[in-house]
Parts: structure tokens; sequence; C-alpha cells
């Protein structure tokens, strides 16, 4: 059976015969490693602010590169459309494969011709969840687009690609 006495200098009561916690010198090692966990958890909470607080203040502009999306000023408001070039059947893949890419201004008053002399930049893409896979890419100049109803330019791929594998297409034409 356990019994309660008392410390001498009004410390306490113990139960058989142990000091209190704090008496016993473990308590300080316990402050040490409690204070080292807090300090850590302190130096985490302040990284992590300074990490936020950096790729808030990143941006993106036409003519910078940074995290994060925005709507930059482009050579054209009209709606542009991405077809396959001729297809071919290829024994080898098998199925179809393509190697140009034609992009349309199908617009009734098309107003593009700021494009031309632009670099361009086409990407196929295959999959069906983000992040899609990047199949293959062509980039180059445009030229040769007019302010009429149907003008377009063809994008050369160096090797054929499967049709059966293309599920999203990407134009970027910037300067």
């Amino acid at each position: 059976m356990a019994t309660w006495e008392a410390l001498p200098s009004g410390r306490g009561l113990t139960r058989d015969n142990h000091p209190p916690e704090g008496l016993d010198g473990k308590s300080g090692a316990r402050s040490r490693e409690m204070k080292r966990i807090l300090g850590a958890v302190a130096a985490g909470v302040v990284a992590f602010t300074g990490i936020y607080a950096l790729a808030a203040s990143l941006s993106v502009t036409s003519n910078t590169l940074g995290a994060g999306t925005s709507v930059v000023a482009s050579c054209t408001t009209d709606t542009l459309t991405a077809t396959y070039g001729a297809l071919t059947y290829t024994a080898t893949v098998p199925g179809y494969t393509f190697t140009t890419v034609v992009v349309k201004d199908n617009t009734a008053s098309p107003n593009w011709t700021t494009c031309n002399t632009l670099a361009y930049r086409v990407t196929l893409y295959s999959g069906t969840a983000s992040p899609y896979t990047s199949i293959e890419e062509s980039t180059g100049t445009v030229s040769g687009v007019a302010n009429t109803t149907g003008s377009s330019f063809t994008v050369t791929f160096a090797t054929p690609v499967s049709a059966s594998a293309v599920t999203g297409v990407a134009v970027v034409i910037g300067g």
C-alpha cells in the first residue's frame, strides 16, 4: 500500500518516497528537449512564412517568366484553331501519323497580321488529366498570315506523330 509523506522544506507530498517531478534531475533534460522542439517548430514557421512571402511576390508578364498565370497582350484576340495536316497510315506504329499542324484563323474579319514575324511554339500532348505528357514540340516564326478568312500557317514536326496518341495541343505565339 502506498504511503504519503511530507518532504522537508514544504515541497509537497510524494508517494512511496519518490521526489516530485523536478527534484530528480530529469526535468532539466526534459525542459531542454522541449525547448529544442519548440525552437524547431518556431524555425519552421519562420521559414515557411518567408518562402510563402517570396512566392507571393513572383509575377508573370509578357516579358518575364515566374510562377503563376496572367493574361498578357496578344498579337490577336481572334480564336485560332489547330488541326492535323494530312494523315498517313504507318504500319510500324501501327496507325495513322501526321507531321504537320495547321493553325488557322476562321474569324469572319480576321485581325492577326501583327502575328507575322513572331516566334511560335506548338506542343502536342497526351493524357486525360494534368500533368499531361508532351509528345512532340515544334518551334518557328509565324509568316504569311493575312487578314482574310481562313488564313493560316503550317507547323512541321521533325518526326511523324501518332494521331491516336494526341489528346491536346498548345499553341503559343509571342515575341
